[in-house]
């Protein structure tokens, strides 16, 4: 919630607090333009990461304005800040498809996506009954990782035929996400991924476009295959999010450096167990969230790693060891001593996540420092929700 003091350094914040590091955020939304700079695509940055207007004008800056959504909370909050042409990346069901309807009627371009024929029938039929026309996406299955059609499965011809044909449907193109990105264990393994998306991705579109259908948006994306893309022919926009705020995920295979992370939890020391050789905070399951997929990884970061509250500078050796509820629990990584002294109870510490995504869902708003410097230079609001 809001801190009420108005706090003008972090030591004046209310704990557990997320913290946004702006010059890190900045730097990493500078990577992803440069590094996508040579190829001729728009990115449509996805902002389930961050939900905040302030970080979402700053990744949309020098593009088309495009965004991605994951809930029709965030597509309905964005556009009341002037965001017009929005993607709700999730699956479409009839019963989201009045909320689609009312954006659609504020003047927002709001595609909706679907991986069936069956759902293509729903939506052009609903579309006809209620007198509007819903932009449609087929996604598209590039890895085996979740949702989509394969991409020489002939339901892609029967969805997209249905779509086209419609009074109640617009159909745009396809969309496909590497999410199988995030089980690689090399850059090059990454980049073999990359290829392997945007060949799906424009292997369905020319056969929708043999059929005489036409094809005009194919669009992929998740961050690892985003930063590693070495071939983008044919691809039309890239969507990615979470290199905003990279996290230790992100670190473990190799996208960034720990130091690049710009999310960190503020937390406050409020106990020691020296007979356990730990040390207990107020940022837990709830404020850093569960999420150990660096468990998978070569190294294993836990629940986050530790820094210094007023510079962010990692602390060698130690880690969230492990959480409960309202509880985060120190120690060292190897074992070694706790050094207790310069931990006392009240001081406060900063935590790098592991998922940034899932952390951040926690908190309605980001207290905003640069770089080294602890004074908070803003507060953004973020939005919350899951519908």
């Amino acid at each position: 919630m809001p801190d009420s003091t108005d706090p003008r350094t972090l030591a004046d914040c209310f704990t557990p607090c997320a913290v946004v590091d702006r010059e890190k955020l900045e730097a990493n939304i500078g990577r992803m333009n440069a590094g996508l700079a040579d190829f001729e695509v728009d990115l449509r940055p996805h902002v389930k990461t961050s939900k905040s207007v302030e970080i979402a004008k700053r990744l949309t800056a020098g593009h088309s304005g495009a965004i991605t959504v994951s809930t029709l909370t965030e597509a309905e909050h964005f556009a009341d800040a002037a965001f017009t042409d929005i993607l709700y990346a999730v699956g479409i069901v009839p019963s989201k498809l009045p909320r689609v309807a009312g954006l659609l009627a504020r003047g927002v371009n709001l595609q909706v996506v679907m991986d069936s024929a069956e759902t293509a029938r729903l939506v052009a039929e609903w579309g006809h009954r209620n007198n509007r026309r819903i932009p449609a996406l087929l996604e598209i299955n590039s890895d085996d990782h979740r949702a989509g059609l394969d991409p020489d499965d002939p339901e892609i011809f029967a969805a997209a035929t249905i779509l086209h044909a419609a009074e109640g449907t617009i159909f745009r193109g396809v969309v496909t996400h590497a999410g199988a990105s995030y089980d690689c264990d090399s850059v090059e393994a990454i980049r073999r991924l990359a290829r392997q998306e945007r060949n799906a991705a424009v292997a369905a579109a020319d056969a929708i476009r043999t059929e005489g259908i036409p094809c005009d948006t194919v669009s992929v994306g998740s961050t690892p295959t985003a930063l590693f893309a070495t071939c983008l022919d044919g691809i039309t926009e890239v969507r990615a999010g979470v290199y905003a705020f990279f996290d230790l995920f992100q670190a473990g295979l190799g996208c960034c450096r720990p130091e690049d992370i710009a999310l960190s939890v503020l937390t406050s020391v409020i106990g020691h167990k020296q007979s356990l050789n730990t040390v207990l905070t107020d940022a837990g399951g709830l404020a850093l969230s569960k999420d150990r997929g660096t468990a998978n990884q070569s190294v294993d970061r836990k629940y986050g790693l530790v820094c210094t509250a007023d510079t962010g500078e990692i602390i060698e050796n130690l880690l969230v060891a492990s959480v409960n509820q309202e509880h985060g629990i120190l120690s060292t990584a190897d074992g070694s001593p706790l050094p207790f002294d310069r931990l006392p109870i009240g001081s406060q510490l900063r935590i790098l996540p592991n998922h940034a995504c899932m952390t951040a869902a926690a908190y309605d708003q980001y207290a905003v420092v640069d770089g080294i410097s602890p004074r908070v230079v803003g507060h953004w609001p973020r939005c919350g929700g899951w519908q």
